[in-house]
């Protein structure tokens, strides 16, 4: 009996051990999902992000049609492979504003140059404070906004060739 005891210590730690290694393997949500979703879009006005674009306000995305809000960065390599999809959108007449997180307005226009521009406003997020407000976790994220400035979709990630019908049923199903 003594020398079970003795072993009921490792044996516990070994058992603790397994539960960690198993929940980090395999986590049951991998993505955090802003809880704005069917929310007004929080309040902020932001600067141009660079001369030749008109700088953006919640105020914009209140007033009008449905549009898109991207999150994105010059120095975002993901936001790079997302930019075919974005002209693509804006080809197919979905309007598509800005967010430049954490950048500089010389980088924000060579990105556009280089990649693209699908962008009517791009605001200038230098400290990430709206995109915190929005409850974003990174770069490129994609939100949905109907004329009235609430969120029906947060599309978290690029935006890749597959996933173009799912972003355009919901900017359509927000008009």
């Amino acid at each position: 009996m003594r020398r079970a005891i003795l072993w009921l210590p490792l044996a516990l730690f070994a058992t603790f051990l397994g539960l960690a290694a198993s929940e980090l393997s395999s986590p049951s949500e991998r993505i955090l999902r802003s809880g704005l979703v069917g929310n007004p879009m929080p309040g902020f006005t932001l600067s141009a992000a660079v001369p030749d674009h008109r700088p953006l306000a919640a105020a914009d995305l209140a007033g009008g049609g449905p549009r898109l809000v991207n999150v994105f960065a010059s120095w975002c390599l993901p936001c790079i492979t997302e930019a075919p999809a974005l002209m693509d959108l804006k080809r197919r007449g979905v309007p598509i504003d800005g967010i430049a997180i954490r950048d500089r307005p010389a980088d924000v226009a060579e990105f556009l140059a280089r990649y693209g521009d699908p962008y009517d406003r791009i605001g200038a997020d230098p400290n990430s404070a709206v995109q915190m407000a929005l409850g974003s976790a990174g770069v490129p994220e994609t939100f949905v906004v109907d004329g009235r400035g609430i969120i029906r979709k947060q599309h978290i990630g690029p935006i890749g060739p597959q996933d173009m019908v799912d972003i355009i049923a919901a900017w359509e199903t927000a008009r």
